[in-house]
């Protein structure tokens, strides 16, 4: 909807006609973004794309105030009514948040409260939740009305659908002597848990739809559903007796239901009110849950700016380790007469601001389809999209997964698509805008052929949905992929081994395979340009270089690493190092694991029979015997040193180990660990017996805590490893 111009100014005041038409666009995109946004909950510009312009459309009426009218996007409540529900008027008015991008903007923010009131008061601090406004009106304990926010003040009544939502208290419960009070309007937000939000969006794409942008979308869509006249139309089908009707109505209907069903909901906020004296919002959230009403366990009432910050920092950090997804952190001052006093503008109140985090939806344009040939000859379709920044780093390819997930997105080249990054999470294609779509776009098609080798494509099994090039002894894309894993963190870390190196080593000849790596000389690395430098004074021919002679010592190095780095380096399909560190515990060398019979090794806790086959396959292959004999030869560790005592100390007990330790690299701690009898894996849960945590311990620590596990540090790891489990517990580091 255009936005008419506001009214002429004096001659001396006039704003430029290229600011003006500039104007003008600026506020027909932001309305049509809206109402894409808010009332048909189907986006078409991504968060960031939005901020973006209305950040820019503030900074044009900040430079030509006369632009600022009052039915600027800048001067009024994002949303706006649907005429499918029926208006609600809210009691008292809801408002927007003001926005900060940056430190700087925070600190802006927080001097203009310290100007007006003296000093910086004590602020709360909680989650941005991504999820859909809404308004809640309580009449002596009952739900009166549910409404979304409308424009502010004038929302949607979708009471109706309350029934449905099982998380949505439909009567105040009340605790202790607190009464029930005759009026209480409350505020928050209705979102879908993570794992709610990934199972709609596959729906979504199974029924040939664009994904949902973001978890508000999602929870928007299913609470504004006309569920009653849904539930008409099935009765009127049912009485025309029309079975194929009936089933697809029956189907609706029940889809509908059970997304209300998963909805979940938060409170934020109060407005109308009486029966109950409040003075603070931290007071506020807490006569709200004694009246059983929903209020957030992570809010924080902080005294100072850089509390502010720090909570602003871990959030930023663990935002994955929410339920549900957040975009940001809300900081309000907590006295509500303080928030009275500052007041607010058109839109939005000057004592709250929201920090918004670097966006991880985004939309850019997929250019191309491509296909990638991996260590073990899978062939995966990734995208090739114009640059777009998103969560903190710059994207242009990102993960398709197999021809089966590019048909089930429904993407064709030439789209705008959504494009996630959650963090360092490999990015991800959600699916295409579907409106945005012109014809020109073309569907991939998945190449019959190895790009690489020209070998016939195929999948290893029937009905598997991946393809393989077969040729793994000699397709110059598993060779190259397999020699950069060699060198990979989770393999035999060997630092100076990278893609450009492994390119290089076979470039020039100096290895077949990765049987070769271990065998090289500096004799070997003189003989290619990407190992040797020019010779100094008083030297005769090329050097080597300084990243060569490091790229040697690490060999070396890493022949010594243990057995089940030895085993995830050796590309084994589905040998990765949980699996790994199982074998190696149980079996104890190479030579055991490839004379162990299939049942065998599924017996191992942590393999089972899919990575059991993958390993008797995989040893029955000759070439693969040759590259574990060269390795052998140049002195690889193929065995675990260790004395078979019977069960160790730590036996039965599973322990995590995160963080830098200072008397143990992460190697020599899980040797240790295992050395003992315990079993050492990467994700913390309710059976996990210890977290051992040194400098910088990250997420793991905070579910250690969170799930009541003991935690050792240092000094503790030492007492576990001399003392055993009972002592242990007794130094653990209090929670």
């Amino acid at each position: 909807m255009a936005v008419a111009d506001p009214a002429p100014a004096p001659a001396d005041a006039r704003v430029p006609e290229a600011a003006r038409a500039r104007w003008r666009e600026l506020v027909d995109v932001v309305e049509q973004a809206r109402t894409r946004y808010y009332q048909q909950d189907a986006p078409t510009l991504s968060d960031e794309e939005y901020d973006r312009l209305f950040r820019e459309l503030q900074d044009l009426e900040r430079e030509h105030p006369q632009l600022a009218g009052g039915d600027s996007p800048t001067q009024t409540v994002g949303g706006r009514r649907s005429e499918m529900f029926e208006p609600v008027t809210h009691l008292e008015r809801m408002y927007s948040l003001d926005n900060a991008f940056s430190v700087e903007e925070l600190q802006s923010w927080a001097g203009r409260v310290e100007r007006e009131v003296g000093t910086f008061p004590p602020v709360i601090c909680e989650l941005k939740v991504d999820g859909l406004a809404v308004d809640l009106v309580y009449d002596h304990g009952v739900l009166r009305s549910l409404a979304t926010r409308g424009d502010g003040r004038v929302g949607e009544d979708v009471t109706y659908n309350a029934q449905f939502v099982p998380a949505l208290p439909r009567r105040l419960t009340p605790t202790g002597d607190l009464p029930v009070p005759p009026l209480l309007e409350v505020r928050g937000e209705i979102y879908f848990p993570v794992a709610e939000f990934e199972r709609i969006n596959d729906e979504q794409l199974a029924l040939g739809l664009s994904p949902f942008a973001n978890p508000r979308n999602t929870a928007a869509g299913s609470l504004r559903q006309r569920v009653d006249r849904r539930q008409e139309e099935l009765e009127a089908a049912q009485a025309r007796g029309r079975e194929s009707t009936i089933v697809r109505q029956r189907a609706e209907l029940d889809r509908a239901v059970q997304r209300l069903a998963a909805l979940r909901l938060v409170l934020h906020g109060i407005g109308a009110h009486e029966g109950v004296t409040l003075t603070s919002q931290s007071q506020t959230y807490d006569v709200l849950a004694a009246l059983g009403l929903p209020v957030s366990d992570r809010v924080r009432v902080c005294s100072s700016l850089a509390e502010v910050q720090a909570y602003v920092d871990f959030y930023g950090e663990h935002r994955h380790d929410v339920e549900h997804e957040i975009d940001g952190v809300v900081v309000k001052v907590d006295d509500l007469a303080l928030q009275g006093r500052l007041g607010s503008t058109s839109r939005a109140p000057r004592w709250a601001i929201a920090y918004k985090y670097a966006p991880e939806v985004v939309r850019t344009r997929l250019l191309d389809i491509r296909v990638n040939v991996g260590r073990t000859g899978r062939v995966t379709p990734f995208a090739v999209m114009e640059p777009a920044r998103v969560a903190g780093s710059t994207v242009s390819m990102a993960t398709l997964h197999n021809a089966d997930e590019v048909r089930r997105k429904g993407v064709l080249i030439g789209d705008l698509v959504f494009l996630r990054k959650a963090g360092d999470v490999i990015p991800e294609v959600l699916g295409p805008v579907v409106e945005d779509r012109d014809g020109s776009e073309r569907e991939f098609v998945m190449p019959t052929h190895c790009p690489e080798c020209g070998t016939p494509l195929a999948p290893e099994k029937e009905g598997d949905v991946d393809i393989r090039c077969p040729n793994s002894r000699s397709c110059p894309a598993q060779l190259r992929e397999r020699l950069f894993h060699v060198g990979t963190r989770g393999a035999m870390d060997v630092e100076g081994l990278g893609w450009k190196a492994a390119v290089a080593l076979l470039d020039c000849g100096l290895v077949a395979d990765e049987g070769d790596l271990f065998a090289l000389t500096g004799q070997d690395l003189l003989r290619c340009p990407f190992f040797t430098r020019e010779p100094g004074p008083g030297e005769d021919g090329p050097q080597l270089s300084e990243n060569a002679r490091h790229v040697l010592a690490q060999l070396e190095q890493a022949k010594g690493r243990p057995l089940w780095r030895v085993l995830v380096a050796l590309s084994i399909r589905h040998v990765g190092p949980t699996a790994a560190q199982a074998l190696a515990r149980e079996l104890g060398s190479v030579e055991a694991i490839a004379a162990a019979e299939p049942e065998r090794l599924a017996a191992v806790e942590g393999v089972g029979p899919v990575i059991a086959d993958a390993l008797r396959e995989w040893f029955e292959v000759d070439w693969h015997r040759e590259v574990v004999d060269k390795w052998a030869r140049a002195g690889v560790r193929m065995a675990e040193e260790r004395a078979d005592t019977g069960p160790g100390p730590l036996t039965g007990l599973t322990v995590v180990i995160t963080g830098t330790l200072a008397d143990y690299s992460r190697d020599a701690a899980t040797a240790a660990v295992q050395q003992r009898g315990g079993k050492v894996t990467g994700s913390v849960s309710k059976k996990t017996s210890f977290v051992v945590v040194g400098d910088n311990p990250g997420s793991k620590y905070d579910k250690a805590l969170a799930l009541g596990v003991p935690v050792l540090d240092d000094a503790g790891f030492a007492v576990l490893l001399a003392d055993g489990p009972e002592a242990a517990r007794s130094a653990a580091v209090p929670g």
